[in-house]
């Protein structure tokens, strides 16, 4: 076989196409197993990529039960809430006696203060 710059071009779009496909099934097959769905619900989804796959893909895409926008708020707030802070509950505490002994706050929102600081 004879490669032409055309042959070439065209392998590469193959190529890409291929490419392309196998990285939604990868990635659909990981989103579906990271939402909250039924298993019934996930195995219909699977069972509709594997028979019809381009169908299961556009059908996926399309039904989606949630948008990108509410993955990256889920995601970000589980991210967030398993940081540590920069400072800790005795830091905080300690500037809120702080506070507290030069009069600024009472000692009603002192012990407001310490128990927000320790119920982390």
């Amino acid at each position: 076989m004879q490669w032409t710059f055309g042959t070439f071009l065209w392998s590469m779009v193959v190529f890409f196409f291929w490419f392309t496909v196998i990285w939604m099934f990868i990635a659909l097959f990981a989103d579906i197993f990271r939402r909250n769905m039924s298993g019934w619900a996930k195995a219909g989804w699977i069972i509709l990529m594997v028979i019809l796959p381009f169908i299961g893909i556009l059908a996926y895409l399309i039904a989606r039960p949630k948008t990108e926008d509410q993955d990256v708020l889920l995601y970000s707030t589980r991210r967030q809430a398993y940081q540590p802070t920069e400072h800790g509950a005795a830091d905080e505490i300690a500037k809120a006696a702080e506070l507290r002994d030069q009069g600024r706050i009472t000692a009603a929102e002192y012990e407001t203060i310490k128990q927000h600081a320790l119920s982390y």
